[in-house]
């Protein structure tokens, strides 16, 4: 039977005359700051005093010593970040230049000193490019010479932090006569059963050449075997009647363990291979219609409104997240009723892991190739790793029923069209082979049961323009960076791929990324930790066109930004969601940070939840209550994605800014499971046009939504006015923060970490109106607790409720 020995013991890393402890998995920058070489680069602005660890040349080195009785010994790594050589004993066993790739070497009866030695990033880069030439790209920063995330050499929201390391496990594998080398479970639904075709290889020793091997394989009680010979061999099971695997809110995610063993010809094991599965199907529904040409998940025949999110790296430092942190982060992604996430291409593969979780979860997963932004050469050495490094990961991935797509690049097929590469290519390769060619390709031999695409935004062809939002997925990015969110509604796109706005992290994670310093949003600190071009113009901008851009203070500055971040995302949804099925999703950019910044994220760098978190949960909830203005007035939207028919009266209140009601009527709606029902408004109902003194609120089985004539600067709203009171809640350690409105109090936001870091609350913007209550549970903050006994009961109860002022905000407040 095979034996496996973890490497990750007694490595040091060599620094100028030095040996530093080193961490396996990790990289240079995570030795370095344990040994307090380098600061935080998360902190202040260090991360421009680290850029030099980057543009280095470094190695690892620790002694190799086995004494196994296998035939074979392989030295396995599962990431190497990025060019390295490996050396044993003084000589070279190989080379490497891709991050995202296993790499195997032979070191049968050898032992010695073992030294893995990593050039620079740059240097490696700037290699490739002189053998390529030049090609053009987003960012002043080599990333497509190198097959290393690309993203570790800045962004518009991440920092500059170029990595170096064994950034994944290393390990021995001692084995005899043959091993499985690769294992593919085409997964699929025939009728009423599952089918699982295996299609296995495996590679022999020189002793067992030839011999007679047999391969065993279970899944569900059921048990095949298939004599293999050769190297390889194809295996069959099928399975009567198997529960189906659904993504989240649309049913159960049952897994099936799947067990492969590679026997000898007495049937002793030679190796194991396991792995869970689920039974579903999927497809893209790409038909023509009168409207353009759609893109819907269809999965077990059900078509699916995606409600989806962009994730990047959880840190620039990857070899720092866990499972344990994928875990609460993904948990966090499910709980904003997010079905869809897409890993962009400008990251990485993630860790097992990651998928592992979707898989329980429901959480489908989109998987980008790794190629983002920029035109990428075809010519070698790159061609060969991203032929490699392509069959590698899907071959990996392919088991989790998560997977739902591969998806060729990010923006570069629109890149090639719009941004000016064409004519500085003069002809050359820019990726468009791998995209049409190599990755489909690959797809259709190693993974038939999935869906590719060839890029995101794309049209499907180039007899329409890559990102026509009719034809396709779409990216949206002309609304942030140039116009109101309001412009969100100015078309139906068939799936938008990428939206978003941006907003600062919460405040407790800007004081300690930002230590002492005077926070305001052109502050030194607060402008390093915002990466975007003109990223602070347009959020003012954003502001402006809503409200009074405060002018010095930061508090309220920041409390608007964040508003209209939730306002801007939810203003597309909705929309985009009351047009279904014409549109099929939407994947909001982003749902993650890697480091603490103003960004487009839900949950910023340091795990906190911005009010959009709060806000996605709402707009993506099965059933969500509209009023989508329109030319003519605002339309009621009744939007059921749920799998049951909705039956609500909706109360409609024209109410006046003093909370005088007007006009109330009330509508039956019926709405069928998974679609969108607009019924007429009652006459009398809508505020004039223009009214800056009137709004209209829908409530319906405790939904709402609310329709202002007019941006919040021009509406006549009162001086908020709430009573607010602290009461324990029973069976736990949290509080409830009760607040009473004695006056309309619009987007009321309790930033639970003005209470304590720690602290989270359950609830982001409300909107209440005169005489209703609303309470808010708070966990997570100590200077809540008072044991009611207490003489001092009374005075800590006055004390959190001054707190708690002292942490809301909403519109309209001075």
């Amino acid at each position: 039977m095979k034996d496996v020995t973890q490497l990750h013991e007694g490595w040091k890393l060599r620094h100028d005359d030095a040996l530093l402890p080193a961490t396996v998995p990790g990289c240079v920058h995570t030795d370095l700051l344990d040994a307090g070489v380098i600061p935080d680069p998360f902190i202040g602005t260090n991360e421009t005093g680290i850029a030099w660890v980057g543009r280095r040349a470094w190695s690892y080195a620790t002694e190799l010593a086995h004494d196994s009785g296998h035939e074979r010994t392989d030295l396995v790594f599962d990431g190497l970040d990025t060019a390295a050589e490996i050396v044993l004993d003084g000589e070279s066993l190989g080379t490497t230049r891709n991050m995202h790739r296993v790499h195997r070497f032979d070191v049968t009866g050898r032992t010695g000193p073992l030294e893995v030695r990593f050039a620079s990033a740059y240097e490696e880069a700037d290699r490739v490019r002189a053998l390529t030439g030049d090609r053009p790209n987003v960012y002043p920063e080599p990333f497509q010479y190198i097959r290393k995330m690309a993203s570790s050499f800045g962004w518009d929201w991440g920092p500059t932090v170029v990595t170096a390391g064994m950034w994944r496990p290393v390990r021995l594998e001692h084995w005899s006569t043959a091993r499985l080398a690769e294992v593919r479970p085409l997964v699929t639904v025939d009728g009423a059963a599952g089918r699982v075709e295996l299609r296995v290889r495996v590679e022999r020793t020189g002793n067992g050449a030839g011999r007679p091997l047999t391969l065993r394989a279970t899944v569900a009680d059921t048990v095949a075997e298939s004599v293999v010979e050769g190297d390889g061999t194809v295996l069959v099971l099928r399975v009567p009647e198997p529960e189906l695997w659904w993504p989240r809110g649309h049913g159960e995610q049952p897994l099936y363990g799947l067990d492969v063993t590679l026997l000898d010809e007495e049937g002793r094991p030679l190796d194991t291979w396991e792995r869970r599965i689920g039974f579903r199907t999927v497809e893209i529904d790409r038909s023509p219609d009168e409207h353009g040409t759609g893109f819907t998940f269809v999965v077990n025949g059900v078509r699916i409104f995606a409600r989806g999110v962009n994730w990047i790296p959880d840190d620039v430092l990857p070899s720092r997240v866990t499972p344990e942190r994928y875990r609460t982060r993904l948990l966090q992604t499910a709980g904003a009723n997010v079905d869809l996430v897409r890993i962009w291409g400008g990251g990485i593969y993630e860790d097992d892991a990651f998928y592992d979780v979707c898989d329980e979860l429901g959480l489908m997963v989109w998987q980008d190739f790794l190629f983002a932004c920029a035109a990428y050469p075809e010519e070698q050495p790159l061609r060969g790793e991203v032929e490699a490094e392509a069959r590698d990961n899907v071959v990996r991935l392919m088991p989790h029923p998560s997977l739902v797509l591969w998806n060729g690049n990010n923006e570069n097929l629109w890149g090639f069209r719009d941004w000016e590469w064409e004519q500085p290519l003069a002809g050359d390769s820019w990726g468009e082979g791998y995209y049409l060619g190599v990755l489909p390709r690959i797809v259709a031999e190693l993974d038939p049961t999935r869906p590719y695409t060839a890029g995101s935004p794309w049209s499907g062809s180039w007899d329409h323009h890559p990102n026509d939002p009719a034809h396709g997925t779409h990216h949206s990015w002309e609304v942030w960076n140039r116009q109101d969110y309001a412009e969100y509604r100015a078309d139906v796109p068939r799936f938008c791929a990428e939206f978003g706005w941006q907003a600062p992290p919460a405040l407790a994670t800007l004081r300690r990324a930002l230590p002492g310093e005077e926070l305001a949003p052109d502050s030194p600190g607060m402008l390093h930790h915002q990466k975007a071009e003109d990223g602070n113009g347009k959020l003012n901008r954003g502001i402006a066109r809503h409200f009074a851009l405060p002018e010095r203070d930061f508090d309220r500055w920041h409390y608007l930004a964040q508003v209209v971040q939730a306002r801007a995302v939810a203003a597309g949804i909705e929309h985009w969601r009351s047009h279904w099925p014409v549109c099929a999703g939407t994947v909001v950019w982003q749902i993650n940070d890697c480091w603490p910044v103003s960004s487009w994220a839900a949950i910023d760098g340091d795990g906190r939840l911005k009010p959009l978190y709060h806000e996605l949960r709402r707009v993506y909830a099965d059933r969500l209550l509209t009023l989508v203005p329109t030319a003519d007035g605002p339309v009621l939207a009744v939007d059921n994605q749920s799998g049951s028919s909705w039956h609500t009266a909706v109360t409609l209140r024209r109410i006046a800014a003093d909370g005088t009601v007007l006009r109330e009527a009330v509508v039956d709606v019926g709405a069928a499971p998974r679609s969108v029902v607009r019924p007429v408004l009652p006459a009398g109902l809508v505020p004039a046009p223009g009214s800056a003194k009137e709004f209209l609120v829908a409530d319906a089985d405790g939904l709402r939504a609310v329709h202002f004539p007019v941006p919040d600067k021009e509406f006549a709203y009162p001086a908020p006015e709430y009573d607010v009171r602290v009461e324990p809640v029973t069976g736990g350690d949290a509080v409830a923060v009760v607040v009473t409105a004695r006056t309309l109090v619009r987007d009321l936001l309790l930033q639970p970490d003005r209470l304590s870091p720690e602290a989270r609350a359950d609830r982001g913007l409300l909107t209440l109106l005169p005489g209703e209550e609303a309470r808010i549970t708070v966990t997570g903050w100590p200077g809540a607790a008072a044991d009611t006994a207490d003489a001092a009961a009374a005075d800590i109860a006055a004390a959190a409720e001054t707190a708690v002022r002292n942490a809301l905000f909403s519109v309209g407040a001075a």
